[in-house]
């Protein structure tokens, strides 16, 4: 126990270190009961000159949040605000300590002990809690497995939505304008429609969408004929709803957006439709395309005939496809002079005009549509060949180290949508190419950029010699650890605590993979 060292913990006096013991046991893990936790911590309190001095015990409390844990509680209060009688605090295991979905959190909980000039030990892990790099990587692992429960817990209930919406149920949801929800038994006979507000109170019943009132109705078919016959785009559409006094389903007034929203949802023809966005465990939207997406095509009553809705499907993809390349120009000049300068934001919010994804496709990108009106951003734009050449060498990158966790009997499989990699089901990893800057001085420089919405658990930063072609060295940053802002390297005399994730060569990294795969092993 202990792994990476067996220095003892007496203090300068020569007296043994005083150390207080937390303990939980969980409903869900019950082998790992407090018993068998004092008996190992007792164990490495021998073993490394220390003498428990104090118990903190939370008896069946889940780790997943502070809430309800009130030894833990009473701990961080204790060498926050008082003077504790003790020196150190021996956990069992990173589980014992919490398993939080964020592991940041419980970073967060031991960072307070040790500013506070507390050490936390994790007495059953292979490795020891020294503030060394290696350790700062497994532990935001070992956090981030511990967190694994919520996650597939999460799955399993992603799965049985998935599997009501196949079986053309409503899972929650405004029902939209024109729409209500109808609550039925288990049997699919019909309870009655749900107010706003109101929620099923049986388990085994469940909602459809069902037409609204009459007049609802008739207004959704007014919108797709004045679109569809008229010829009127969604913001006149919205003026017209507006000055008759109507409102939407919220009692707001009518816009362009909640217009098109009634032109282009599919629950409109009796599709339902899930997974569109993702907030799976809260922590993060994410938009996801077509194929990820769960459906019932016909699982309502239509509102709308389909024919309508399919042709108003094609009026709005028309709409960049029927201009040639010399009107979307025109269109793009006519901005520029209008706002005096050009962005992918503002061209999408002009209603009359393509998006700016239609001008990168188009023309091969924003840049070069630019130059062929006359447009020359300010700021200089060779950077993107060379951007260009270091996506190409991405892939041999990639395929490098994926070749290299294989020679450590690990294996890594990348994820299409994120490009994340995901070693033996064990943690996820991010790879970053920085690439070398010149300046006037002659000196060299390097940005790292971190993307931290995809909270990788283990980031690799490949840092690119002058020619761009050349692997410099690596930095390896946990997920714990990632620096919030982009960071600036020079040649040499780096910050101190950058230059503690700086290594050689990868070989760190295959070895945390190895010991992964050993530890899942036994």
């Amino acid at each position: 126990m202990g792994g990476w060292g067996e220095t003892s913990r007496r203090g300068t006096s020569g007296q043994p270190t005083r150390a207080a013991q937390y303990v939980r046991m969980s409903t869900d893990h019950q082998r790992y009961s407090t018993e068998n936790q004092r008996e190992t911590i007792g164990k490495y309190a021998a073993q490394h000159g220390m003498v428990i001095a104090q118990t903190y015990a939370d008896e069946g409390k889940s780790g997943l949040s502070l809430e309800g844990r009130s030894a833990l509680q009473q701990l961080i209060k204790d060498v926050q605000t008082g003077h504790p009688d003790f020196e150190a605090i021996l956990v069992y295991d990173i589980s014992r300590w919490g398993r939080f979905q964020d592991a940041d959190e419980s970073a967060f909980y031991e960072y307070l002990c040790r500013r506070s000039g507390i050490q936390v030990f994790y007495c059953a892990e292979p490795f020891e809690n020294d503030g060394s790099p290696m350790a700062t990587i497994m532990k935001s692992v070992k956090r981030a497995m511990a967190g694994e429960y919520s996650r597939e817990l999460s799955n399993k209930v992603f799965q049985g939505q998935c599997r009501l919406i196949e079986l053309g149920f409503r899972q929650g949801g405004s029902p939209g304008f024109g729409l209500r929800r109808m609550l039925l038994d288990e049997h699919r006979a019909p309870k009655g429609p749900l107010r706003p507000g109101e929620q099923k109170s049986l388990q085994t019943d469940r909602v459809i969408l069902t037409p609204g009132p009459h007049d609802e109705v008739a207004t959704v078919h007014y919108i797709y004929k004045e679109f569809l016959e008229a010829g009127k785009l969604e913001q006149d559409i919205a003026d017209a709803l507006n000055a008759k006094g109507l409102r939407t389903d919220l009692d707001r007034a009518w816009t362009r957006g909640t217009v098109h929203q009634v032109l282009t949802n599919e629950k409109y023809i009796g599709n339902n439709v899930y997974n569109r966005t993702s907030f799976k465990l809260k922590q993060r939207h994410v938009r996801n395309t077509a194929d990820m997406w769960v459906r019932r095509d016909g699982a309502f009553e239509s509102l709308v005939p389909i024919e309508w809705f399919r042709r108003a499907q094609e009026v709005i993809a028309a709409r960049s496809r029927r201009l040639d390349d010399a009107s979307m120009l025109e269109l793009l000049r006519h901005l520029y002079e209008k706002a005096g300068a050009l962005s992918g934001l503002l061209i999408d919010e002009q209603e009359a005009m393509p998006s700016s994804s239609t001008y990168r496709s188009r023309f091969g990108g924003l840049v070069r549509a630019y130059s062929l009106i006359g447009f020359r951003p300010s700021r200089d734009y060779r950077y993107l060949e060379i951007n260009q050449a270091l996506r190409a060498l991405m892939p041999n990158i990639v395929a490098e180290i994926v070749g290299g966790l294989s020679d450590f009997h690990a294996t890594a499989n990348s994820d299409i949508r994120t490009g994340l990699l995901n070693v033996n089901d064990e943690f996820t990893l991010s790879i970053v190419i920085a690439r070398c800057h010149q300046l006037i001085s002659g000196t060299f420089r390097w940005r790292l950029h971190f993307d931290t919405s995809l909270a990788p658990d283990i980031t690799v930063v490949v840092r690119m010699a002058a020619d761009q072609r050349t692997v410099l060295d690596y930095y390896l940053f946990p997920r714990i650890d990632l620096p919030l802002r982009p960071c600036r390297l020079a040649e040499q005399d780096n910050e101190v605590t950058l230059d503690a994730y700086r290594f050689e060569s990868l070989e760190p990294l295959y070895v945390l993979a190895e010991r992964c795969v050993l530890n899942k092993a036994a």
